[in-house]
């Protein structure tokens, strides 16, 4: 395995700096931002909720855009860092604007500065994912270089949740938690990104063609490695997002512990950091496929403990969010290095690099799933009768639905990605015979 094969651990942490402002960006503008504008500025949740879906919208159109502009762009700096680099000061501008508004900031100045960043980040996160999919070609070192990658994710991800809720966020005036982090994306976003360019190469482009968009549709339905790895991960991304989106009512609710809502989940993503070297090792010895399998068979166990937790389970439910979060990085760190992989199958059969394209689909599916988990879980919920409220008083059949769609949903479709990925045919040997393969075709004259 050749030194371009295994980039070494500097300059996987290199490339990985700007993982962590970019992830400090998505939390918040889903999580913090929609109730920041309702309760500082009168605007109404339905407002904002409408909004967030015209982005998402947005967000169909722009993911493959930027996918495909990442994949044909050229430029003497290269194509990768050069579009990556060239998409910082929107991304970066437009997270400052939004998360620390004037004080007649209105539905309108949300709307234009959160489209503005919706499609920063989408013009951010594609060309520099296409970039570490290409920088490590050897299939444990794209494990390596992801696992790094994520740890930056996750550590952004913590500071998402803990600056704002620290700061405050019941005042648009003076230095306010959502202020200190637009402070930090300003600064570290440009920052970042400008040592990752400068520090680490531009991969080199194995393409000895360009398709047609017809073409690239017909190579696109042909790859049979994708589409299984594609279907799994829709469906794993749906398992994870549904628990997900009724954390914050299971416990406050189901546990009655509302007040442990930051603490549990600032554990959980603590955790997941601890999971990533843990998914690098076991994936070393077993194979990237298999270790993914094993942890979403782990995840299944877990959850079926987790839907028999009633009012003051507190600490069962702590061990769960300690295991759960520690899977969670199996699930953040293999899916995208096995993701890699495939694209390498794509190359060597239609003979363009389309890195960008592909991990624009992994985009949609991964924004497809959550809005997905959300309009199922949220109408079974009313159906039961159960009451968006903290303080509300929940029936009985309310709180065993909310346990049931939390912990007993997930279990189903991760069963069905473990029986779709267990024998998954790319695995190392097969990786290692293609990467050859495709290193012969791209040095024919």
């Amino acid at each position: 395995m050749t030194n371009h094969d295994e980039p070494a651990n500097g300059r996987l942490a290199l490339y990985a700096l700007p993982a962590l402002p970019l992830a400090a960006i998505a939390l918040p503008f889903y999580i913090v931002v929609p109730t920041f504008y309702a309760d500082n500025f009168g605007i109404s949740l339905a407002a904002i909720g409408a909004l967030l879906l015209a982005i998402r919208m947005i967000d169909a159109v722009t993911d493959p855009i930027f996918g495909w502009l990442s994949d044909r762009v050229r430029s003497r700096f290269g194509r990768r860092r050069f579009f990556f680099a060239i998409s910082t000061p929107l991304t970066a501008l437009s997270a400052f604007m939004l998360f620390w508004p004037p004080a007649d900031a209105g539905i309108v100045y949300l709307g234009l500065w959160g489209v503005a960043l919706s499609i920063g980040a989408t013009w951010s996160l594609l060309p520099y994912t296409a970039w570490g999919a290409e920088l490590a070609t050897g299939y444990q070192a794209r494990v390596r270089l992801s696992g790094w990658r994520e740890s930056a994710t996750l550590i952004g991800s913590l500071l998402a949740i803990t600056l704002p809720f620290l700061g405050g966020l019941d005042s648009t005036t003076g230095f306010h938690g959502l202020a200190w982090l637009a402070v930090f994306i300003a600064i570290a976003l440009p920052l970042a990104s400008a040592i990752s360019v400068t520090t680490v190469p531009e991969p080199t482009d194995l393409s000895t063609r360009r398709l047609s968009l017809k073409e690239g549709a017909l190579h696109l339905r042909r790859n049979g490695p994708f589409l299984r790895l594609a279907s799994a991960f829709l469906l794993n991304s749906f398992a994870n997002a549904v628990p997900a989106s009724l954390f914050i009512y299971f416990v406050g609710q189901r546990l009655g512990a509302p007040e442990l809502q930051g603490p549990l989940l600032f554990t959980y993503f603590l955790c997941a950091i601890a999971g990533v070297p843990l998914s690098v090792a076991i994936a070393r010895r077993l194979g990237k496929h298999r270790a993914w399998c094993l942890a979403m068979l782990a995840a299944c166990a877990i959850f079926s403990v987790a839907g028999f937790l009633g009012e003051g389970d507190v600490i069962p439910f702590a061990v769960v969010c300690v295991t759960t979060g520690l899977l969670l990085g199996f699930d953040l760190t293999l899916p995208p290095a096995i993701q890699a992989d495939v694209i390498d199958n794509d190359t060597f059969a239609s003979g363009e690099q389309r890195s960008g394209l592909y991990f624009a689909a992994w985009s949609f599916i991964t924004k497809f799933s959550v809005a997905l988990s959300a309009g199922v879980v949220f109408p079974l919920l009313g159906l039961a009768g159960f009451v968006g409220d903290q303080a509300a008083t929940q029936t009985p059949t309310a709180l065993s639905t909310l346990g049931a769609l939390y912990a007993f949903l997930p279990i189903l479709p991760k069963l069905a990605a473990i029986a779709i990925m267990w024998n998954f045919s790319l695995d190392e040997a097969a990786h290692t015979q293609l990467r050859k393969s495709l290193r012969a075709s791209a040095d024919k004259p």
